[in-house]
């Protein structure tokens, strides 16, 4: 039946707010379907959480891998993970790193939105009580999964450069995705969780949280702003320098959910992503990132008359770029159909989230080239991993694929 009147704002208030908060982030969007194993050890952590589970045969802790968990909002837990990670994924990573008798240590946050080197605090103990629980000398694998890969890189490194710090014991780091040289959220979704703020504050506070601002590449924090790196990103990579950038002592790899070509994911730049139609949204419509300047990439409107329009400048095409990808249209446009009055149509709902240069550091993100680099063509030599692997499609982002997981697996110490 069609609407015949448009919903008021104290109406879409309380349906916003009643729902579960828009959360731009990978994994399950559905309750578990399964439960995890029971773990056979759960460590309480300075801001976190980790979940032990023994690998086959081991009646102790010996051959530790430990992995942390990625950005999304509130706390990590077991049922998330591995239904992510395993379950509900392409290739069961979990249940065969304990199969090959490695001990798997998730290392998880109370917040995975607070800043990455709050939670690498976490990460840091989980490596000490991992080393101090250990039988036997077999070094650690140490690495994480999307911001997971960031927090224990600087831990890792953090460790190494502290006056009188432990040895982290650590043969091997290791990365998922993790955007090194940062992440994309389309600056229109951006504009649009903060234009949306008074009626529900949840999903500007998503953007605006400490590790939002340090992974994005390109930051708002109001809707009116011109996109930039946030002032929390700049400190973050500040002091990822002063502890050498990287760990020196393990060896580093990594792996990308984008190809290594430099084809793009086929998403067209400036085109409609998402379109309102319900007759409280009606006027909004988000669009796809474009090259050059003054490119229009949302015209919001939610209740009012007015429809403020976003324009940015010197941008890259980013939401095409090869990279492990993320529905964040899409995200957006289930959470509002769901909402009476906010209905939308969702051409496009997904865009590039890590760039596959930024997910094996070899180039920047600031520029069209250096984002759709040919990284096969590129001398491995140029990037801070000491190897690497892309993937033969541009997948979402953090999939387990069977193809980037046992290359992994077979580089385990």
């Amino acid at each position: 039946m069609p609407e015949q009147n448009a919903p008021t704002e104290a109406q879409v208030q309380e349906a916003l707010r009643a729902a579960p908060p828009i959360i731009l982030a990978p994994g399950p969007r559905e309750a578990p379907t399964q439960v995890p194993p029971v773990p056979h050890d759960v460590w309480e952590l300075p801001g976190g959480t980790a979940w032990v589970y023994r690998g086959e045969g081991n009646g102790r802790l010996t051959r530790p891998v430990l992995l942390a968990d990625g950005f999304n909002s509130g706390p990590s837990t077991p049922d998330f993970l591995w239904n992510g990670l395993d379950f509900n994924a392409p290739y069961p990573f979990l249940s065969e790193l304990r199969r090959r008798g490695r001990d798997l240590v998730l290392v998880g946050f109370h917040e995975r939105s607070a800043s990455i080197l709050d939670n690498a605090q976490a990460a840091i103990a989980a490596v000490k009580r991992a080393n101090a629980d250990r039988e036997g000398k077999h070094p650690l694998v140490v690495g994480g999964f999307s911001m997971g890969g960031l927090v224990t890189r600087y831990a890792l490194a953090k460790m190494e450069t502290e006056p009188g710090g432990d040895d982290h014991e650590t043969a091997l780091y290791l990365s998922f995705d993790s955007p090194h040289r940062g992440a994309w959220i389309p600056i229109g979704l951006q504009a649009f969780a903060h234009y949306i703020r008074k009626l529900d504050p949840r999903f500007s506070g998503q953007i605006n949280s400490p590790a939002a601002r340090q992974l994005l590449a390109q930051h708002i924090a109001e809707w009116q702003d011109s996109p930039a790196p946030d002032k929390e990103r700049e400190e973050f990579l500040a002091e990822l320098a002063r502890v050498h950038h990287w760990p020196r002592r393990p060896r580093k790899i990594g792996v990308a959910n984008g190809v290594g070509t430099g084809e793009g994911n086929g998403i067209r730049p400036g085109v409609d992503a998402v379109k309102g139609k319900g007759l409280g949204i009606v006027g909004t419509d988000l669009n796809t990132q474009s090259a050059g300047d003054d490119q229009l990439v949302a015209t919001l409107r939610v209740l009012t008359l007015k429809k403020p329009e976003i324009h940015t400048s010197g941008l890259p095409e980013f939401d095409g770029a090869p990279g492990g990808t993320l529905e964040g249209f899409g995200i957006l446009a289930d959470a509002l159909n769901k909402i009476a009055g906010l209905g939308v149509d969702v051409p496009v709902r997904e865009h590039c989230f890590v760039p596959a240069v930024s997910a094996v550091a070899i180039r920047d993100v600031h520029t069209h080239d250096d984002l759709y680099a040919d990284i096969n063509a590129l001398s491995p030599e140029d990037s801070e991993l000491d190897e690497f692997k892309v993937a033969s499609r541009n997948e979402p982002h953090t999939q387990v694929t069977e193809e980037l997981c046992t290359w992994i697996l077979d580089r385990l110490p």
